[in-house]
C-alpha cells in the first residue's frame, strides 16, 4: 500500500515539474509555436507594400515627361512602342511601352549595333527605365518603371548563376534570337530586367512584362 502511495507521489511531483518547466519555457520566449504561413505572407504583402509605396513617391515626378528629359532620359529615334507581338510574343499579352532610360545609370557603352553598357544598378527609387503609353494627342503617359541590367556586368560582379530579383521576384532574362525576325531583346544586348508597373493596373500581376491594359498605335 505504501509502495502505491509513493508511486501516486512521485507521479505527481513530475506532472507539476514538466508543467512549470513548459510555462517557464513559454515565459521565456522558449517552446512558442512557430508563426503559421499566412502570418509571413502578411508580413511579406506589407513589406512589399511599404517598399512600393516609398518607390511612388519617389518616381511620381516622372508622370511629366518633361521632367524625365531634363533629368537626362532619352529613347531611340524614333521611339519604339513595344508590344509582345514585336518580340515574338502572342499578340494578346499586351503591349510595355515606350521605353525612356538613362544612359548613366546604364552605364552606356554603345547604342549601334545594339545597346550595350556596364551598368547594374537594381534601385527603383532611380529606375533606370521609365515606360511611358503613347496617347492619341501626342503626350506620354507614365505606365511604369524599370531596371534593366546588362548580364555580362550583373554575372561579373555577381557569379555566373546569380539573377537579380526584387522581393523575391527574379528579373526576366532577354536575349534577341537570331533565328527569328522578331527582336526578343528590343534593340538591347543580353540582359535582366523587371518591370514594376505602378502607374497602370495590370491583370497578369506587377512584375509582369507586358500588360493586356497598355497600348501601343498601331
Amino acid at each position: 500500500m505504501l509502495q502505491r502511495y509513493l508511486v501516486a507521489a512521485l507521479s505527481a511531483l513530475l506532472v507539476a515539474s514538466l508543467g512549470a518547466d513548459l510555462a517557464a519555457a513559454h515565459s521565456s520566449g522558449h517552446g512558442k509555436a512557430r508563426p503559421d504561413a499566412k502570418a509571413d505572407k502578411d508580413e511579406d504583402r506589407a513589406d512589399l507594400e511599404a517598399e512600393l509605396a516609398r518607390i511612388r513617391q519617389a518616381t511620381k515626378r516622372f508622370r511629366d515627361i518633361n521632367v524625365a528629359l531634363a533629368e537626362g532620359y532619352v529613347t531611340t529615334a524614333p521611339p519604339l512602342c513595344v508590344t509582345a507581338k514585336i518580340e515574338g510574343q502572342p499578340k494578346q499579352l499586351g503591349a510595355m511601352g515606350v521605353h525612356y532610360f538613362r544612359p548613366d545609370l546604364l552605364g552606356i557603352t554603345q547604342t549601334s549595333p545594339r545597346v550595350d553598357g556596364t551598368g547594374t544598378n537594381t534601385d527603383f527609387t532611380r529606375p533606370s527605365v521609365l515606360v511611358y503609353e503613347p496617347q492619341a494627342n501626342g503626350s506620354y503617359k507614365l505606365v511604369a518603371v524599370e531596371n534593366l541590367v546588362f548580364a555580362k556586368a550583373w554575372h561579373q560582379q555577381h557569379g555566373a548563376n546569380a539573377i537579380p530579383s526584387f522581393k523575391g521576384n527574379e528579373y526576366y532574362y532577354m536575349h534577341d534570337n537570331p533565328l527569328t525576325p522578331h527582336d526578343e531583346a528590343h534593340g538591347f544586348e543580353p540582359h535582366y530586367e523587371l518591370h514594376i508597373w505602378l502607374y497602370r493596373d495590370n491583370p497578369a500581376g506587377i512584375f509582369m512584362p507586358f500588360n493586356t491594359r497598355s497600348h501601343c498605335p498601331e
